[in-house]
């Protein structure tokens, strides 16, 4: 289907007729609602839009966590051909009140009261004219509900008519890019930039009505968003989540066919399996189970179900519980937004779990190489789309070039003639092509860091070795310019906990127990079994625990959970000065 535009994406959801285009909760029940009822509150809100003036060319953001009015917002701002700025509710007031200036945003959705009184507070910094909310009542706020509820259940033709009218070209977002280095820019994605991307994919998988996705990385997120509107799109139904501290019980009572996940979700599945596994029988057992799945494995990565007797036995005492925790039913399982660890997939497919691993940036609408049960290849990204272009640099950078490249970053010019080269855009990521076409990521060009001696390091690579083990929560590697690389780990404090009362060691705060004896010479054993497999250059030889979280709310990781290096760095130099000003020769905790 030649779909040139995300308004064509609407109207096939509408056209479909889907009895289930989007699931939500309501306090304890589950409520579907159907391509008419989707079809009456977007037009509903995009015709009050319209009569505030808001048309092709203007801004409309949404603060708001995942939720049906999210994607009502989104589409009838793009019916009138205006663009949609999404921003992150956790984000501060003082980002917030950046992006809604720099956008010049006129009309802003907000979900809850709570986010209501925040953005009153820096409105006047703004060019917000009307605020919309989506839940409960405030002062100067429309309640959302009215709006909708004043669509039409028949079709409004001369409506429709005017918003497929609506021209490829015209922005359909301002998405601004996370900001893990810099001053946040506002990458312009037009209609035809989403549309290409999402029809073509996903086109491998089989998708179509009867498949459910649970909508609960952030739709502020490019990646959220390509995938809801895929999902609508080829038929499927879309469950909302808003609150990831919500999604283990939302499986359980959704049980989705289709799981995608950043490495990060993937990561902390796999470290709370480890925690409950404990010691003693339970812990054999695990072990001569996972014996039996690695065994097996590639089974699985070609997409069989193993044959051998041992392994379902394995399946049947250990990983379909696994699998039960997940809801039981997904059949398509994607990682994308960070490398996923090698040591991850091969424990996925041990358990009978098949990852289609991908690759994308917001600049990009997003996806640009993604496995597929057709083209699969452990460890890689997959291929790129059909309709891209993908090539790597003399210096190992990937560029991209294709019609789901980003038209630029809103006013700032001189960024966007920096990110383009003779019409290919450079990602700034590090990778390379293998002889059969598969892609491989290998770390962010920005991050790369370069030793003293000239050595170039990968951290995220070691990043991720580390925080495989349940007693890491995150790491971050520092040694640019410096003779030698050290790693700051905020250790997982549960599990810590736990080891630390089973192993007598007491203590009364985090810090207490992070500067343990005991502790340091763990986390040293930890460090050391990672530096096992790395060059000499790349071993680590200082290793800080600090007795915190790295978290959205305390600025060290993104929306995306995304380690932010140089907030890290800013926010432990001290120390990480004391660290590098002694000797290097042999791995210490300082």
């Amino acid at each position: 289907m030649n779909t040139q535009t995300i308004n064509e994406v609407f109207y096939e959801v509408v056209e479909r007729n889907l009895p289930r285009a989007t699931v939500f909760k309501r306090t304890v029940t589950w409520t579907a609602a159907s391509s008419r009822e989707l079809y009456r509150n977007v037009v509903g809100v995009a015709k009050s839009l319209r009569s505030w003036g808001i048309g092709p060319g203007d801004r409309v953001a949404i603060l708001s966590e995942n939720r049906p009015e999210w994607a009502v917002a989104d589409f009838a701002t793009m019916l009138l051909g205006a663009a949609s700025v999404p921003i992150y509710p956790t984000l501060t007031l003082e980002h917030t009140a950046y992006m809604l200036a720099d956008s010049g945003a006129r009309v802003l959705f907000v979900s809850t009261p709570g986010h209501l009184r925040k953005v009153l507070a820096i409105k006047d910094q703004t060019r917000i004219e009307k605020i919309v909310l989506m839940q409960g009542e405030g002062p100067d706020a429309i309640p959302m509900a009215q709006l909708m509820n004043q669509g039409p259940m028949e079709r409004d033709r001369q409506f429709d008519e005017r918003a497929l009218s609506v021209g490829p070209d015209e922005i359909a977002t301002l998405i601004y890019t996370s900001g893990t280095t810099g001053t946040p820019k506002g990458a312009m994605l037009t209609q035809h930039n989403l549309a290409s991307n999402l029809v073509h994919s996903l086109n491998f998988y089989g998708l179509g009505p009867g498949y459910v996705s649970i909508s609960f990385l952030p739709l502020s997120h490019i990646t959220a968003r390509h995938l809801d509107y895929a999902m609508y799109w080829h038929g499927a139904t879309v469950a909302y989540c808003p609150y990831i501290d919500e999604l283990m019980q939302a499986l359980l009572e959704v049980r989705p066919t289709v799981f995608v996940a950043v490495p990060r979700v993937y990561e902390k599945i796999y470290n709370q399996v480890q925690g409950k596994v404990g010691f003693g029988l339970k812990r054999k057992l695990y072990n001569w189970a996972m014996g039996v799945g690695r065994r097996n494995r590639d089974q699985v990565f070609a997409g069989k179900r193993p044959q051998d007797p041992l392994w379902n036995l394995a399946d049947m005492v250990l990983f379909s519980n696994i699998r039960k925790a997940l809801g039981g039913k997904v059949e398509i399982y994607i990682s994308g937004g960070a490398p996923l660890s090698p040591d991850l997939i091969n424990w996925y497919a041990s358990i009978g779990v098949r990852i289609f691993e991908g690759y994308g940036l917001t600049e990009t609408s997003p996806v640009i190489a993604l496995n597929n049960p057709i083209a699969y290849r452990p460890g890689s990204v997959g291929k790129p789309l059909s309709n891209l272009q993908v090539k790597i640099a003399e210096d190992g950078e990937i560029l991209v070039k294709g019609p789901s490249v980003f038209k630029g970053y809103w006013n700032k010019p001189e960024e966007t003639a920096a990110a383009f080269e003779d019409g290919w855009f450079h990602t700034g990521d590090v990778g390379r092509v293998d002889d059969d076409g598969f892609l491989y990521v290998t770390d962010r060009k920005k991050d790369l860091i370069k030793t003293s001696g000239g050595k170039f390091i990968a951290p995220q690579p070691i990043e991720i070795a580390l925080k495989l083990n349940p007693l890491v929560a995150e790491a971050a590697v520092i040694g640019d310019r410096r003779k030698f690389p050290l790693v700051v780990i905020a250790p997982q404090f549960p599990a810590l906990e736990t080891w630390a009362r089973h192993n007598g060691v007491k203590f009364t705060s985090w810090e207490e127990l992070s500067a343990s004896p005991r502790v340091t010479e763990l986390y040293k054993s930890v460090v050391a079994e990672v530096n096992a497999n790395l060059a000499q250059f790349e071993k680590i030889k200082k290793v800080l625990i600090v007795p915190d979280e790295f978290t959205v709310a305390n600025g060290a990781l993104t929306p995306t959970l995304k380690l932010k290096r140089r907030v890290v760095e800013e926010r432990y130099r001290e120390r990480i000065e004391q660290a590098f000003a002694t000797s290097g020769d042999s791995m210490t905790v300082v």
